[in-house]
């Protein structure tokens, strides 16, 4: 298949023709590793600010967590203060990341991380990040690292790092502007996000508590034991558990594993196994619409079937309620962190039918009340939702958009 008429073929793929592709090092005044000797002894409460390694993200540098180092001890390392512009490249941990020094941080140091300082005659520094995490830029770095249990990026090899470039600064900055704003959306929908979280746990401390009540609400809560909530039972599972005879692809009775619930929000819609006739006979059968928790390795995750499953050892299920499921279900799920300070230990954390029969928690006294507080956690958790598939959709926005953009498909100027 030929190419489309005003592209070319590079070593990074198809690019047009008026694009190029250029090592780093042509882009850039100097390409250099930030103090790389030890400065413990020059740590202060106050001082310069110096990055590391953990402080870079793409795009951004995170300061909420920086070092300060003695003037004194700085003034050995003048040559690599960093200035508005430059490049900081994670050597570690996520090698290949890399944030742009914002105005602010003129004449902090970093430590151990690779400096690039951009030619700003020949690109825009802004679209040179952007590109150095897009895909392309990562793609380099998977290939260019070096070291054993800890992975590396050496400057060596940064030096080389093939950059497509646009053949004017104006295209660039249109090319920045645009994913930028699209990083811009990603961001105020985080920071909802966020705040929607921190709202919902701080409802569910007072609604599940009665420290706050629902108007037209009133009587006293009750402490109850949760053996005394439900009929709370243990999963079983077929043994050898690996055997192929206890599984069937086309069974329609999931198979529950402590992966399935993790993440699956209140409901579980699916398991990635399915049992066969003779696993279901020896595991745990649990109808639709059932309470389930895990209680091994990831314990406390509490989730509502909305399919037929079976169970492992691993959950418990919590039949002939006394108590609103969703109620239940939310009561559990503000527990959930509490549970791993009393479970045993051994190869992994798991917890006993005893301990979680004798845990008290605070009851409305009316069904009508314990819908109420749940109807209420529900809509937030809806609102939440909602917000996480706008935030998965702008990260796929994002993606789609830097693919065609970075690569000249799609031309903006």
């Amino acid at each position: 298949m030929g190419l489309k008429p005003g592209y070319k073929q590079t070593e990074v793929g198809v690019i047009p023709e008026d694009w190029e592709v250029k090592a780093l090092h042509i882009l850039a005044d100097k390409i250099m590793v930030g103090i790389a000797s030890a400065a413990t002894h020059a740590y202060r409460d106050r001082g310069v600010v110096m990055f590391r390694n953990q402080n870079i993200k793409p795009g951004h540098l995170d300061d909420s967590d920086v070092l300060y180092i003695a003037e004194e001890y700085e003034q050995a390392f003048k040559n690599k203060r960093l200035k508005e512009g430059d490049l900081l490249t994670a050597r570690t941990g996520y090698p290949g990341t890399t944030s742009i020094v914002p105005p602010q941080y003129e004449g902090a140091q970093s430590f151990t991380t690779l400096i690039t300082r951009p030619r700003c005659d020949l690109v825009y520094p802004t679209y040179l990040c952007i590109f150095i995490n897009s895909a392309a830029g990562q793609s380099y770095f998977q290939q260019a690292q070096i070291g054993g249990g800890q992975k590396n990026v050496n400057a060596g090899s940064l030096k080389y790092l093939p950059v497509v470039l646009p053949p004017t600064q104006a295209e660039q900055g249109a090319i920045a502007e645009a994913l930028n704003d699209t990083d811009a959306l990603i961001e105020s929908l985080e920071q909802l996000l966020t705040k929607k979280r921190h709202l919902k746990q701080g409802t569910m401390q007072e609604l599940l508590t009665g420290k706050k009540r629902l108007p037209g609400f009133c009587g006293e809560w009750e402490v109850k034991r949760l053996g005394d909530l439900a009929k709370i039972q243990r999963g079983a599972s077929p043994r050898p558990i690996d055997s192929p005879i206890w599984f069937d692809e086309n069974s329609t009775v999931g198979w529950v594993r402590i992966s399935d619930v993790t993440g699956s929000g209140m409901f579980l819609r699916e398991t990635t196994q399915r049992l066969s006739s003779l696993g279901i006979q020896s595991s745990r059968p649990v109808s639709r619409g059932s309470l389930i928790m895990s209680i091994c390795a990831t314990v406390g995750r509490p989730v509502i079937t909305e399919i037929d499953v079976c169970i492992h050892d691993g959950f418990v299920v919590f039949d002939n309620l006394q108590v609103g499921r969703d109620f239940l279900y939310y009561t559990l799920k503000s527990i959930e962190g509490d549970w791993s300070r009393h479970g045993q230990t051994g190869s992994q954390m798991n917890l006993n039918t005893g301990l979680i029969n004798g845990t008290e928690v605070p009851v409305p006294p009316t069904a009508g009340e314990q819908a109420a507080i749940a109807a209420v956690l529900t809509d937030m958790d809806a609102e939440i939702a909602t917000l996480e598939t706008k935030l998965t959709k702008a990260h796929q926005l994002k993606q789609g958009m830097m693919q065609e953009l970075l690569t000249g498909r799609i031309r903006l100027i």
